[in-house]
């Protein structure tokens, strides 16, 4: 394999010249874009009009203050996002579109009826089972799948506004079908309320029956187990017994107090009496009527002794008298305080007695409330129950009355509300004519650039050495002059798939050693056991000798991969065999961007080998543009398994430009003379070390058509 190394692969995008094609083909990206532009104005003329027209619901409470049921002041329930989601599946439900085509007579109506003509396209489709068949569904079916193809119903996002569209090709059947979606809608709510509020009047009225049976016989368990238990009722709804309990309570507390205030002020006068103490600051003996007034007459006798005192002497008789009564008086006043004394200890003796009396009331009463609280218990659950049953059937009572009221007055508010109604639309929403056509021009005219701009691409026409890439410059090359093929008209002949064994053979070369010249299948077998890209055949014999490098390619094609034969001699000798000497576009029309891969490569006649022709162009005028040949072999190895490249007589210069990575150089020849030997030590030198020298001996050659006047 040769070890050089090509920059073949350095390529970059050359958008002048991309861009420059879109100004070469203006006609055709014009004509299409005109085409396509009448086209769509003709389709949309022929479009029949449709209108659309739209009703807005708002969800919403509609009970106010004064008829919402208890008479709260709170809002009802609003609906939340799914909510509202549910009211949209509602009204697009059959049930609803049903009743919007009974009362609009929708059946009756042409546009309605076309679900029974079918297109021819239609037909192939339902009688290959992809499409149903409109005739066998029936009339309310048609009516009903038509209605809600063209009915549109949806929630506008972050809100409670439901939205009714329609469309249809009569502008005042498009405001009536939403209005009347919407009356519809509102009147199957109303409806549904009735019917909600009916099944609760009809729920209610035996319920408060039952309940209000249940209600008086837990009354009546009431009263009775009160009755038995004897469980009277005082002040604070409490029992009798509980309530005496507390009172005489109270009572021992209040004897218990005065007992010990009694028994207490008789101890102090008792002490005040033993001790000769002064009785002034007793107010328990002060307060008797008598000491009082004994008192007074000592405060008198007092006052009188020491009047006379100042007079007469003491031991005076009326001096004398006087302090006698005085000492009356107070022996007086310290015996009626000794019955006050005594009066003390039988009031604290009274107390005591009461005392024990209530202690033993309060003991009797303690076991005679303990029962009651037992009893009690028992009670106050039938009592719960029975305040239970009541409240329930009030609450039942309530809703019945309200219930009926509502219905009877047929006040059912339904939580929706219509605030825009459709109204008759002037203009058609389809087909929009100005907009469709603009944007069908705008469409084909960059669909047209685009497509061009991707051939011009593909075609390696708008390739070019990348900035930077070490390319070699180009020499002008001569092309080789023609030359007549000499042949024998055993070579005339075409034979494909030999399978003959390899042939070798030595030729001795002065100077240089021994050149090996290998058959056709040992070239192929090594190409392909090698995992060659290129093959690159130079033919020091020129044209007669172009027909190995057809034999190679042709073998290694029948192993399965895909080989492309290039064909660069100037009389085409390697690709007019294999077209039975046709003349087509070739590797000088690529160079001379005048066609295209797809426009240059064909099959090969008899084989599964695909051949690139030399060309129709000017040899001279293709050399020019030589420097995009590597662009094109690198494009074309990217495609296929080996490029097999016919050269003719070229030297190691002249083939440089087309070796790349995987590249083996063949010398093909007939006869090995000097000027073969030449050819390979001129190749060798040039740094192709490698080559393989192929002969075709023992195959019969394909035959190479004469040159004509127009092929020189």
């Amino acid at each position: 394999m040769s070890g050089t190394q090509s920059t073949a692969g350095d390529v970059d995008v050359d958008l002048r010249h991309l861009f420059a094609s879109l100004i070469r083909n203006w006609p055709r990206l014009a004509l299409v874009a005109i085409a396509a532009t009448g086209l769509a104005f003709v389709l949309t003329s022929m479009t029949p009009p449709k209108y659309r027209a739209e009703t807005r619901l708002l969800i919403e409470t509609r009970e106010s203050v004064f008829t919402r049921p208890g008479g709260g002041g709170d809002e009802g329930p609003i609906l939340d996002g799914e909510g509202v989601a549910s009211q949209v599946e509602v009204i697009g439900s059959s049930n609803i579109l049903k009743q919007v085509a009974t009362k609009l007579d929708l059946a009756s109506r042409p546009e309605f009826q076309i679900a029974t003509e079918m297109s021819t396209l239609s037909r192939l489709l339902v009688i290959a089972g992809l499409k149903s068949d409109p005739g066998e569904l029936s009339a309310e079916d048609r009516v009903l799948k038509t209605l809600s193809e063209n009915l549109t119903v949806y929630r506008v996002e972050n809100s409670r506004v439901i939205v009714i569209q329609f469309s249809s090709r009569d502008p005042k059947l498009a405001a009536d079908v939403p209005n009347a979606v919407a009356d519809v809608y509102m009147e199957f709510q109303r409806n549904s309320k009735l019917e909600s509020n009916t099944e609760a009047t009809d729920w209610l009225k035996p319920e408060i029956a039952d309940l209000s049976t249940q209600v008086k016989e837990a009354e009546a368990r009431v009263a009775s187990f009160r009755a038995q238990s004897d469980l009277l009722m005082g002040q604070n709804n409490s029992v009798l017994s509980t309530q005496q309990l507390s009172e005489l309570s109270s009572e021992l507390s209040r004897v218990r107090a005065n007992r010990s205030a009694a028994e207490a002020t008789a101890q102090r006068v008792r002490e005040a009496l033993k001790g000769g103490g002064s009785l002034d600051a007793m107010p328990e003996v002060l307060s008797s009527g008598l000491i009082q007034r004994l008192r007074e007459r000592q405060i008198q006798l007092r006052n009188d002794i020491a009047d006379l005192s100042t007079t007469l002497l003491p031991n005076h008789p009326r001096i004398k008298a006087l302090n006698s009564q005085l000492a009356d008086l107070n022996a007086q006043i310290r015996t009626q305080a000794e019955k006050v004394v005594n009066g003390l200890v039988n009031e604290a003796s009274n107390a005591d007695m009461r005392e024990r009396q209530l202690i033993a009331d309060l003991n009797t009463l303690k076991a005679e409330s303990a029962r009651a609280s037992e009893q009690e218990v028992e009670l106050r659950a039938l009592e719960r129950e029975a305040a239970a049953q009541r409240a329930q059937l009030e609450s039942y009572l309530t809703r019945y009355r309200e219930a009926s009221s509502r219905q009877d007055r047929n006040y059912l508010p339904v939580d929706a509300r219509i605030f825009s109604r459709a109204n008759v639309p002037s203009d058609p929403y389809f087909p929009r004519i100005v907009p469709i056509v603009g944007a069908a021009f705008v469409g084909s005219l960059l669909f047209m650039a685009i497509v061009t701009l991707l051939q011009e691409l593909f075609s390696g026409r708008a390739m070019r050495p990348a900035a930077g890439a070490n390319v070699a410059p180009v020499p002008q090359v001569a092309m080789p002059a023609l030359r007549a093929a000499s042949l024998s008209d055993a070579a005339n002949a075409r034979v494909r798939n030999e399978a003959e064994a390899p042939l070798a053979q030595s030729v001795p070369v002065s100077g240089t050693g021994v050149h090996a010249g290998v058959s056709i299948e040992a070239a192929a077998e090594k190409l392909i056991a090698g995992g060659a890209a290129r093959a690159i055949f130079v033919s020091p014999e020129g044209d007669d000798a172009a027909a190995t490098a057809v034999l190679v390619a042709r073998e290694v094609a029948d192993t399965g991969l895909r080989v492309l034969l290039i064909d660069l001699t100037a009389s085409g000798a390697a690709s007019r065999p294999m077209l039975d000497g046709g003349r087509y576009p070739g590797v000088t029309n690529l160079l001379a961007a005048e066609a295209q891969f797809t426009d240059v490569i064909r099959a090969d006649h008899y084989s599964d080998c695909y051949v690139l022709p030399v060309g129709t162009v000017d040899p001279a005028r293709a050399m020019r543009a030589a420097d995009r040949l590597p662009i094109i072999l690198q494009s074309l190895t990217s495609a296929y398994d080996l490029l097999v490249v016919e050269c003719g007589p070229a030297n190691a210069d002249e083939i440089r430009r087309l070796v790349g990575e995987g590249t083996e150089v063949l010398v093909s020849f007939l006869e090995h003379d000097d000027h073969v030997t030449d050819a390979a030590d001129g190749l060798r030198s040039g740094g192709y070390e490698d080559l393989i020298l192929v002969t075709p001996a023992g195959r019969d050659l394909p035959t190479t058509p004469q040159p004509t006047r127009s092929a020189a």
